[in-house]
């Protein structure tokens, strides 16, 4: 799929409306201002030394008016051109950001922080512009969420028992969200306005460099031929291609249209194609480097280095994927499925001679953050070597021209417009948080309300970050669960990364699991299958990656954290942990499936699904068990499948 303006790399459609098909000087005008913005955003990362709290004002007014200008405010709305009402809250954009950023050196400097009715009035105009800019392209839900944080610091004295607080005054809140840097122009936003935008840039810059077709290509040569090889290229397409757009949504978009018929044309029931491809697209955003933009987040919020998120993330994103596996061969097995025919899949040798080189601006990318770099070089001289690179193939379809430059940044500044709105618009959830002490409580409550048992503590936490991810994108999703969920799991115990990491896999998993679950619907879509039997398949074969989460809080090891502090990670600890985690999904991978060499017996499914859940928890005792009782039991389901095909082909004869 060769990029357009109206097709952005990285955008996640999975939370707001679709954005207009803009027609003539209209387009013009948002295409010239989406280039302005990615130049912008190059220039303030790489050229100038601008302050923070300017960078991101103008970040913000960038895209408040790209989200009025390419997202309709109602489903009515005129698609092919912007409206007066548009307009309108462009002007108000201008106005509201346009005031702080020429009175933010006299608000704090020559009044000494004392603002007067005129801040507050730009400052309730700045905040009513966000909200309907976040209920445009995200949706509902963050803008009530918003609204609610607001009424709970106003009114909080109204609020029963622990959730009671003194209250705030309109005017001090005011202050604290649209003056200060803790509320909307915080920490969440000058991640936006710096890592995410850069490596939404490099996104683009390689998607147009014909990265994603390489992609695909690579699968179908690796996997094609393997039982049931259309699926296994669907997750390595889709762990490639969503470790960097981190969008569920977007990339069941992207790489369903090619795998979910190559699917369907081998015998796969259309509901699970869609399944599998939901699931491995929804995996993309736990895949590191980028995460779906979350990895910057989390690394500000935990206060660690890029490098520490991007390491953490391997292990566990390696063990999802290798669950999904699993699920799929499992499947393919069971229904005596091959691959696909030989003359139909490229050679991996040609493949890699032709355009391999291309994968050098992310081989750039990692090893340059490895070397201790910052994620902003690395970004800038990841977009570097992609230009380069694209010049060195043979195809001269790959090579970034001027015009393929021009669409890059033009999808850059929409693929922006989500995760910085959400993050503009998360920061007053988070200010709110931080004033009224909600967070330490609701963790206080949580810990007080389990008897302190960390297995109910995890389930409840589970259960909140589904609840609250629903419809949001990535970054938004990770923040609401971070703020509100993770405080818990730090309080019980659970390693800060460890908790971090279970909070976000799970709002991640809030994409396939029904009742709202956006990658399975899209993907259903695409598949032609009824939306919610795709979704339940897509969690049936995701089930082994929802224990993944827990192994992380019982042991961060897998996130390559010690067990202790002071203690030293040992490539023997790593090994063995690697063995019976993968033993243990491996395990419960057949139990679900209710399949290995033929159907289980009860009592192979049982001691299947017991060993697995011994491996869960970290132990030497528990992983003896447990890899004890599935060898056990595969080695007796394998005696008795093979007496059974004895006795069948005796039986023939």
């Amino acid at each position: 799929m060769k990029p357009t303006q109206e097709t952005p790399v990285s955008l996640d459609k999975e939370a707001g409306g679709g954005i207009r098909a803009l027609q003539g000087h209209y387009k013009t005008i948002a295409a010239v201002l989406s280039v302005a913005f990615s130049l912008f955003a190059i220039y303030t990362n790489a050229l100038s030394t601008t302050q923070e709290i300017y960078r991101n004002l103008i970040f913000l007014a960038f895209i408040l008016i790209l989200t009025f200008f390419l997202y309709p405010s109602t489903a009515k709305s005129n698609n092919q051109r912007f409206t007066v009402v548009d307009i309108l809250f462009a002007i108000l954009t201008l106005a509201g950001l346009g005031y702080l950023f020429f009175n933010y050196t006299n608000i704090h400097v020559v009044r000494g922080s004392q603002p007067i009715t005129t801040d507050y009035i730009f400052a309730g105009i700045t905040i009513v512009v966000l909200l309907e800019a976040a209920r445009r392209c995200i949706g509902a839900f963050i803008p009530l969420l918003s609204i609610g944080a607001i009424v709970y610091a106003l009114f909080g004295p109204f609020f029963l028992g622990v959730f009671g607080h003194a209250g705030f005054s309109l005017e001090r809140l005011l202050y604290r969200l649209y003056m200060t840097t803790e509320g909307i122009l915080g920490i969440t936003l000058s991640t936006a306005s710096t890592f995410i935008v850069i490596f939404i840039l490099f996104g683009a810059f390689l998607n147009v460099s014909g990265a994603s077709q390489l992609f695909n290509d690579l699968a179908l040569a690796l996997a094609g031929r393997k039982r049931g090889g259309p699926a296994q290229v669907a997750v390595i397409s889709s762990a490639l291609t969503g470790s960097l757009s981190g969008s569920a949504v977007a990339n069941v978009a992207t790489t369903g249209t090619f795998t979910i018929p190559l699917m369907k044309s081998i015998g796969l029931k259309p509901q699970f194609a869609g399944a599998v491809e939901a699931a491995a697209s929804t995996g993309g955003m736990i895949m590191p480097p980028i995460m779906g933009a979350a990895a910057f987040i989390m690394a500000g919020f935990l206060g660690v280095s890029y490098t520490t998120i991007v390491l953490a993330a391997i292990i566990p994103s390696l063990m999802y994927y290798g669950a999904l596996i699993i699920a799929i061969d499992l499947e393919a097995k069971k229904h005596g499925l091959k691959g696909i025919s030989k003359e139909n899949i490229p050679h991996a040798l040609t493949v890699l001679k032709e355009r391999g080189i291309l994968l050098l601006p992310i081989v750039v990318v990692i090893s340059t953050l490895l070397m201790g770099k910052t994620p902003l070089f690395a970004g800038f001289f990841g977009i570097g070597a992609v230009i380069v690179t694209s010049w060195l193939t043979k195809d001269k379809e790959n090579r970034v021209t001027p015009k393929k430059a021009f669409f890059a940044l033009a999808d850059a500044a929409k693929g922006t417009i989500q995760v910085g709105i959400a993050c503009a618009s998360i920061g007053i959830i988070i200010a709110v948080v931080t004033m009224t002490g909600i967070g330490s409580t609701l963790a206080f409550n949580i810990v007080s309300m389990t008897g302190g048992a960390l297995w109910l503590i995890l389930i409840v936490v589970m259960l909140t970050c589904i609840v609250l991810s629903m419809g949001l994108p990535s970054t938004a999703l990770y923040i609401v669960v971070a703020v509100t969920a993770a405080p818990a799991l730090i309080e019980a115990g659970v390693n800060p990364l460890a908790a971090h990491f279970f909070v976000f896999w799970f709002g991640v998993l809030s994409n396939i699991t029904p009742p709202v679950a956006l990658a399975s619907y899209t993907a259903a879509g695409l598949a032609g299958s009824d939306a919610m039997k795709t979704s339940w398949e897509a969690l049936r074969i995701s089930l082994p990656g929802f224990i993944i989460p827990f192994m992380i809080a019982y042991n961060p090891l897998i996130l390559l954290q010690p067990e202790g502090a002071g203690e030293a990670i040992s490539a023997v600890s790593i090994i063995t942990l690697l063995v019976s985690t993968f033993i243990g999904i491996f395990a419960l991978a057949i139990a679900l499936s209710n399949f290995y060499s033929q159907k289980l017996t009860i009592l192979e499914r049982a001691a299947f699904f017991i060993g697995a859940m011994c491996l869960i928890k970290p132990g030497l005792l528990t992983d003896i068990i447990g890899i004890s009782i599935v060898v056990l039991f595969l080695g007796l389901h394998i005696t008795r499948y093979r007496k059974s095909a004895v006795s069948m082909e005796a039986n023939m004869s």
